[in-house]
């Protein structure tokens, strides 16, 4: 909001140089676009902590390949413009969840993936059966996270990378999103990470 203010404010009083004024109008644009993906990120966890007091949301027979199928086609473009290559294998899965939730969850492991990943890598996502229901794999051969950190990447506004994280658009809140979408699930969620060597989470449901 600072640098909103702060760039606005320059134009409006015609501080700007001509030339300058598609920059600070673009940095204003971003910075929105932030705001928003940070206020949006709220409003999920603040509707997935009410469902830990007991506000179960709907759930119904959900296909879980179907979803992940559905969240590669979404992010393909951002894969495409940085150079990450996305796959899904596996087959049909249905579990009882809530598809807008699972979607949702789904959704950030992968755009995790895609973000802190190198230009070339991978984002692999696989949909197998388990007993009764499915496990779910999101594995890319990007940055990684240190063992020390591994603990905490599912805390709120924790971020392995911060620099990289404001750069990319991260907000700090999607593997706590995805921590809470599985617990409402009744679910386990496992990482494994190396640094320099990428992350595989998995999912069990």
């Amino acid at each position: 909001l600072t640098s909103i203010m702060g760039c606005s404010e320059i134009v409006k009083e015609g501080i700007a140089k001509p030339e300058d004024v598609p920059g600070f109008l673009e940095r204003i644009n971003s910075e929105a676009k932030r705001l928003l993906a940070l206020i949006d990120d709220i409003i999920s966890l603040s509707g997935l902590d009410e469902a830990d007091g007991g506000n179960t949301p709907h759930m119904e027979p959900t296909d879980v390949f179907e979803v992940a199928k559905t969240v590669m086609s979404e992010l393909e473009m951002k894969g495409e413009e940085n150079g990450i290559r996305l796959e899904l294998s596996g087959g049909s899965q249905t579990v009882k969840g809530n598809k807008r939730l699972l979607h949702e969850m789904i959704f950030n492991l992968c755009d995790n993936a895609i973000r802190y990943n190198n230009k070339g890598g991978y984002v692999k996502v696989d949909v197998s059966p388990r007993d009764g229901g499915a496990v779910i794999s999101v594995k890319d051969n990007g940055i990684g996270v240190p063992l020390e950190e591994q603990e905490r990447v599912f805390e709120r506004f924790y971020r392995v990378d911060k620099s990289h994280s404001k750069e990319t658009g991260g907000t700090g809140l999607g593997l706590s999103i995805v921590k809470h979408v599985v617990k409402v699930h009744g679910g386990e969620i496992v990482m494994e990470s190396a640094l320099g060597k990428g992350t595989e989470i998995t999912v069990k449901l």
